[in-house]
């Protein structure tokens, strides 16, 4: 049996920018890199994804400085790094084949945001059929308003999001 993955998810820059919202769990990056560090330490398999955003004033554009990663998850030699266009880490991306070509079946997810890439990319590889752990205080997200004007904070959206994820599409941890 091989040791799990770490996949981390748009750990970038771009999403300290106030675009973004009042956001919940200042404590992810910290969280998301001890569990790098634990993963580089037993030389465990690490995977990076990174999202190049295809709107002009999103600071993930990839002509913006917010779309490098943040300082502690630069990726090291040897850890595979995916780009993606869109939420899902496995569309238009490598993903998918190098887990399977590397037989690595069980997951470990962090990062941002909780309630778009993480779950998007979370829900796709359980219905790929890998083993997912998805762990919570390693993920974060920004509040938002619905269609009908109703106000989430981002801790609901957060939460609510780890809800809909846990015991389908992952064990969130």
């Amino acid at each position: 049996m091989s040791a799990p993955a770490l996949i981390l998810i748009d750990m970038q820059k771009g999403f300290d920018d106030p675009y973004w919202g009042v956001r919940n769990n200042p404590h992810a990056e910290h969280n998301a890199e001890r569990l790098l560090t634990e993963w580089r330490s037993r030389s465990w398999p690490v995977i990076h994804v990174q999202h190049l955003s295809q709107t002009g004033i999103s600071p993930l554009h990839p002509d913006r400085p917010g779309v490098v990663f943040k300082d502690a998850f630069v990726p090291l030699p040897g850890e595979s790094v995916f780009q993606k266009r869109v939420n899902s880490g496995f569309i238009g991306t490598g993903l998918e084949a190098e887990l399977r070509a590397r037989d690595l079946t069980d997951l470990v997810l962090a990062g941002l945001t909780t309630d778009h890439c993480v779950s998007t990319t979370t829900r796709m590889a359980a219905n790929f059929g890998f083993n997912v752990r998805l762990i919570s205080d390693a993920t974060a997200t920004f509040d938002r308003t619905g269609p009908n004007g109703k106000h989430y904070s981002a801790d609901e959206m957060h939460d609510l999001a780890l809800a809909s994820l846990h015991n389908e599409f992952a064990t969130v941890m």
